[in-house]
């Protein structure tokens, strides 16, 4: 018997994370199409028994299963078979519902589908709470693009219409053309494109591999915020920190925490407290316990100090100016001062406020020094104002000495080897014999030769004079070694630092 029935009850406004199935200022009227093959009220259980198929109009929306179960007092309606809502903008498919209408909860089992024009879910089973606006499957689910190749599973997964907000937890896993994420736990906004992960996560963009505990991501524009022994990987760059936060607009990237960065194009490791790069700018900064080093040709050079700025000129040029601080390394050279600068260009290092030089048993003093390099090893250093050159000898017991206005030291192979005064020139070495016996080198000192003259040139090997030439005639004076006059000893303002001196690669992470 085919007759045309209306129903009164409270039906399911909303299965789909993107927008309302119906309207909720609306009467709540489900009316039922004619075409049922037959209708049968259960007086006892006081349920409609509706077999198929069977259709249900809405506001404008469809709903079409096999049969169906209306339980009008208790507002409960269940579908079965091939259930399937259409709307204007969503449709359902599932293999059968429930919904009660009293608590406004509905519940879908086998083969569920959910889908709009971007997107559609798909899973074994879901939960969705009408007051709190709320959907959730607990069974393993997946949401895919239909425009596009982005997918997204999960063991559970949340999504709310209003927000646009996704929640998801148990193995999440998002892909979209070459980038793709691996989390325990996930927060997602389509409408922002935002991706808040919280637990240990994996991001892989290209050939750049991110990983961290916790953050967010912008999968549209890049930019984001990881947290929690964050780290970046590409082919030329390695970055670490307590926190990375990048900005694509802005082309900066920032590590706060422990900091570091590694660039193997250039062999260069930076550390500190804190380093922000700026692409745009091409300048980067480190700041507190900042570090750089450098490994050339087997060498390694480092240099520590409160902040370090690198910078790059039109060609590309690097310039470096650390503040504050400054000690720098390697084997056969050592360094402190306040601060420096470098210039790639120029090849030249400038050090400044009462720099001090070590090379081998050699300490080298003045008011301000600019260090010269070829193929990456010193050349000469130049020294300015209050100039010094100290020599150790015989475990400090004396020291060969070298004063004036201005200095130039030559270097070979990182050891000092000669070395040039202008002005006020000062010399106080101990000459030397050497003898050979059966079974060692005796080295006996001479006594002390004090010599001064406007201009000198001294020849030096391991810290040991082994020439000296004048410009002007010098006065001078020697002592033997019984006849030496103490308070004669040592040159003007003489200070031997080795406290001072750094002993090894001293980075303090």
């Amino acid at each position: 018997m085919k007759k045309q029935k209306y129903i009164r009850i409270i039906f399911l406004c909303t299965l789909f994370p993107f927008n309302l199935l119906f309207a909720q200022n609306e009467p709540d009227l489900l009316e039922l199409i004619e075409g049922a093959e037959m209708i049968e009220y259960h007086v006892k259980k006081k349920a409609h028994r509706l077999i198929g198929p069977v259709n249900f109009k809405y506001k404008g929306s469809v709903m079409y299963c096999d049969s169906a179960h209306f339980f009008e007092k208790d507002q409960i309606v269940i579908a079965y078979g091939k259930v399937q809502i259409d709307s204007k903008d969503i449709n359902l498919f599932c293999d059968s519902l429930l919904f009660r209408g009293k608590t406004r909860f509905a519940k879908l089992w086998g083969n569920v589908r959910v889908r709009d024009q971007e997107y559609k879910i798909l899973t074994d089973s879901m939960d969705y709470d009408l007051r709190a606006r709320k959907g959730v499957y607990r069974r393993n689910g997946v949401i895919q693009s239909i425009i596009s190749n982005e997918r997204l599973s999960s063991r559970v997964g949340y999504f709310y219409p209003e927000s646009k907000d996704f929640f998801f937890s148990g193995n999440v896993d998002y892909r979209k053309d070459d980038l793709s994420m691996r989390t325990d736990t996930l927060q997602f906004s389509y409408g922002t494109q935002k991706a808040s992960f919280f637990g240990p996560t994996k991001i892989v963009k290209g050939k750049t591999e991110m990983y961290c505990r916790k953050g967010w991501y912008n999968v549209e524009t890049e930019a984001g915020v990881l947290i929690g022994d964050a780290v970046v990987i590409d082919e030329s760059k390695v970055i670490k920190g307590d926190t990375l936060e990048y900005d694509p607009i802005s082309k900066t990237f920032q590590a706060r925490g422990y900091s570091y960065y590694e660039d193997k194009t250039q062999n260069i490791v930076l550390r500190g407290n804190s380093i922000v790069n700026d692409d745009k700018n091409k300048r980067l900064v480190i700041s507190g316990n900042a570090c750089v080093t450098q490994k050339n040709d087997g060498d390694t050079i480092q240099i520590t100090a409160d902040t370090i700025i690198s910078t790059q000129d039109s060609l590309e040029k690097q310039n470096i100016r650390a503040n504050h601080n400054v000690k720098i390394f390697n084997r056969k050279l050592q360094a402190t001062s306040d601060s420096l600068t470098f210039t790639e260009s120029m090849n030249i290092l400038y050090l400044f406020k009462k720099p001090i030089v070590w090379s081998e048993n050699a300490e080298l003093k003045g008011e301000k020094m600019n260090i010269y390099f070829k193929d990456s090893l010193v050349d000469k250093v130049e020294i300015f104002e209050n100039t010094s050159a100290l020599m150790e000898l015989d475990s400090g017991e004396y020291f060969n000495q070298i004063s004036g206005r201005e200095m130039i030291a030559y270097f070979s192979n990182q050891k000092l080897k000669s070395a040039y005064v202008n002005g006020n020139a000062q010399t106080l070495f101990y000459p030397y014999e050497e003898k050979n016996t059966d079974t060692s080198l005796i080295v006996k000192r001479k006594g002390m030769n004090r010599l001064y003259a406007g201009d000198l040139r001294l020849d030096l090997d391991s810290g040991e004079v082994k020439g000296v030439s004048y410009i002007d005639k010098p006065d001078g004076k020697f002592y033997p070694m019984n006849k030496i006059n103490k308070e004669e000893q040592f040159i003007k303002d003489f200070s031997w630092n080795p406290a001072l001196r750094p002993k090894n690669y001293f980075c303090p992470w």
